[in-house]
C-alpha cells in the first residue's frame, strides 16, 4: 500500500548553512577588523633608548647640580684656609686696615671670600657639569666646534678677574675722593668687601657673554646678522646692566665692565660670521 505521505516524504531536506541566532536588540558589527588580532608573544617594539624623558633630564640636573655645590663646597674648604693672605691682599686698596664694626663680622667676611674663592676654584668642575648636560643635544660637528670654548671660558672668567683687580683701586679712589668735609674715610670691613667680592664675581661672569652668544649662534637662536642690526638695544642692555651689576656707584667700574662687553660683543660677531652663521 503506497504511502500516504507520498514522494515528498522520501524527498532528502537541502543542506542549508546554519547562522546564530540574533538578539533583536543586539548590534550587528558593519564589517570585520581590517587588522587581526595580535598574536600572543609577538615582539613589541621597544622604546628608543636614546631619548630622554622629562623626568630623566631633570634627574640628570639634579645629580649635575649636586655636583658642582660639592666643587663648589670643596673649594670654599680650601679658600676659608687661605682666606687670611687673600682678604690682606684684597684689603691692600683701602690701606689695609678695615673697621670691624660688629662681633660676627670679621667671621661672615671670612666665610664670604671663601666662598668666592671656592667658586673660582670650582669653575672647572661647573663648566664641564653645564658641557656634559648640554653636549648631548649637539650634533657631532656642532660638539666639535664647541669643545675648545670650554677651556676658554676658563679663561675669560680669569682675565674677567684680573680686570676687576685693576680696576678695583680706580674705582676705590673715584669713590673715597668725596670723602671731604663733613666726611672722614674710615672703611668699614663688611660693605668694602661687599664691594670687592661682588666686583671680582660680575667681571668674571660677565667675561662668558661670547661663550652665551656663540653657543646661541650654534643652535640657531641666533645670527651675526641679528646681531649687528639688534646692536643699538645690546649697547642699551650692556649700559643697564653694568650700571646694576657694579656695586659702589662709581663711574670707573660700570664704564670698563660695559666697554669689556661692548668689545667682546663685537669681537663674537666678527667670530660667529667668520663661521658662517
Amino acid at each position: 500500500m503506497p504511502d500516504d505521505a507520498g514522494p515528498m516524504a522520501d524527498a532528502t531536506p537541502s543542506r542549508l548553512p546554519i547562522r546564530p541566532a540574533v538578539d533583536a536588540g543586539a548590534s550587528v558589527p558593519a564589517s570585520a577588523p581590517s587588522t587581526p588580532p595580535s598574536q600572543p608573544g609577538a615582539p613589541v617594539p621597544a622604546a628608543d633608548a636614546s631619548v630622554m624623558s622629562l623626568v630623566d633630564h631633570l634627574s640628570e640636573l639634579r645629580g649635575r647640580i649636586m655636583r658642582v655645590l660639592l666643587a663648589v663646597v670643596a673649594g670654599s674648604a680650601v679658600g676659608f684656609w687661605a682666606s687670611g693672605p687673600v682678604i690682606g691682599v684684597l684689603a691692600e686698596p683701602a690701606g689695609g686696615r678695615l673697621l670691624n664694626l660688629g662681633p660676627g663680622d670679621a667671621f661672615f667676611i671670612t666665610m664670604r671670600v671663601a666662598v668666592v674663592i671656592g667658586i673660582v676654584l670650582a669653575m672647572p668642575v661647573i663648566l664641564y657639569q653645564v658641557w656634559s648636560f648640554v653636549a648631548p643635544g649637539l650634533t657631532r660637528d656642532e660638539r666639535r666646534v664647541a669643545r675648545p670654548w670650554i677651556p676658554l671660558a676658563l679663561a675669560f672668567f680669569a682675565l674677567g678677574v684680573g680686570i676687576a683687580w685693576l680696576v678695583l683701586p680706580f674705582a676705590l679712589n673715584f669713590l673715597l675722593s668725596f670723602g671731604q668735609g663733613v666726611f672722614v674715610n674710615q672703611l668699614a670691613a663688611g660693605p668694602y668687601f661687599d664691594f670687592v667680592t661682588s666686583m671680582f664675581l660680575a667681571f668674571g661672569i660677565v667675561m662668558e657673554f661670547p661663550i652665551l652668544l656663540f653657543g646661541l649662534s650654534r643652535v640657531g637662536i641666533v645670527t651675526s646678522q641679528r646681531l649687528r642690526a639688534s646692536r643699538r638695544f645690546v649697547i642699551l642692555g650692556i649700559a643697564i646692566f653694568s650700571a646694576v651689576a657694579t656695586p659702589g656707584g662709581d663711574l670707573v667700574s660700570p664704564f670698563v665692565l660695559g666697554g669689556t662687553m661692548y668689545l667682546l660683543f663685537e669681537t663674537t660677531v666678527v667670530v660667529i660670521r667668520r663661521t658662517g652663521h
